[in-house]
């Protein structure tokens, strides 16, 4: 199968790659090792993820996106050829036209160096669409529709909220708070209360494991290793879920504020669409158990987890890519 076309949802956490026809076929940290001496890139993606927080002081690792945007050029161009050739067959006879997904809030300027990333990078052409819009599309959401859609995307490093309606977006909140937010206060709040110190991969698992949006009353508990930093060793704790619940409260009030926000904003009719419709929440944040009902509760509006909340941004791509005269003022590109 000759791949001319990729879509790439470019994620401060994570980056997946989508093959029209294929579906997602990479899904990994975006995350790149670096040699300090010599300047040599040693591993991408899941391979650079292992070394975390276990790398001598010649080795560096890298997140070059921040916040959804490129924060290091340079090495965000270096994991996204890798990404990119990693996608397509060897004996590859064209360069491939690359969809990526980008924030809400991004600035033309910002837009532009992803484009001419992804060119530098192997792509023919370079296009870029907000994430909100093509979080919808890959939930299945018909988007040039005159009804109202909202869209709650919680990603790694930004949490997207928009209002739909006929192919474009009405009102939108684009917060830097999402899933890396909550890591940090999953560790803060161990330091805290045990005096014990935790790396990012330990609170990303501990989220995973038994994080939840609100109290629950059949607690799940969990096991880890940490640091006693008072006496400097190694020791063990166990923690439950309402206490996750109230680690991540900060990050969660954040996100609340913004939907709030959003609604107030939506015009009436649209406002009215969303009461009967319901939210959709996608990105790897919906992944959080009872994050839908934390954001009914607080809005009174019914929110509901799409069908595969980490894929649908990629799946978007795709759903452009075979409708590129459609959706065409969904995408911007640059000359």
């Amino acid at each position: 199968m000759i791949i001319r076309q990729l879509g790439i949802d470019l994620g401060t956490a994570n980056t997946l790659v989508f093959v029209p026809q294929k579906g997602v076929v990479i899904n990994e940290p975006s995350i790149v090792a670096i040699t300090i001496d010599d300047n040599k890139v040693l591993a991408i993606g899941t391979e650079a993820r292992e070394m975390l927080g276990r790398t001598p002081e010649v080795i560096k690792i890298y997140k070059p996106l921040k916040d959804g945007v490129i924060a290091d050029y340079r090495i965000t161009e270096v994991m996204l050829k890798y990404f990119i050739d990693k996608s397509l067959t060897p004996w590859r006879l064209f360069k491939p036209d690359v969809l990526i997904s980008v924030p809400a809030g991004i600035t033309s300027t910002e837009q532009r160096a992803v484009v001419e990333a992804a060119r530098e990078a192997g792509a023919k052409e370079a296009y870029v669409a907000r994430e909100p819009i093509l979080a919808a599309l890959g939930a299945g959401v018909p988007i040039n529709s005159p009804a109202g859609n909202m869209i709650v995307n919680i990603g790694g490093g930004t949490t997207e909220i928009a209002v739909i309606s006929l192919g474009g977006i009405v009102s939108w909140a684009s917060v830097r708070v999402a899933g890396n937010k909550m890591d940090e206060a999953i560790v803060e709040y161990i330091k805290k209360k045990y005096n014990l110190a935790i790396g990012e991969r330990t609170a990303e698992l501990i989220k995973m494991k038994i994080g939840t949006a609100v109290p629950v009353k059949q607690k799940a508990e969990l096991e880890i290793r940490g640091l006693d930093l008072s006496e400097g060793l190694p020791k063990n704790i166990v923690l439950n879920s309402n206490e996750i619940a109230e680690a991540i409260q900060g990050p969660l009030q954040e996100i609340l504020k913004a939907i709030k926000r959003v609604l107030a904003d939506t015009p009436p009719e649209l406002a009215s669409d969303i009461m009967e419709r319901g939210m959709l929440v996608t990105g790897g944040g919906a992944l959080l158990r009872n994050i839908d009902a934390l954001i009914s509760k607080i809005t009174g509006v019914a929110s509901y987890i799409a069908d595969e909340p980490l894929f649908c941004v990629a799946k978007g791509t795709g759903v452009i890519l075979d409708n590129l005269a459609q959706y065409k003022r969904s995408i911007t590109t640059y000359r």
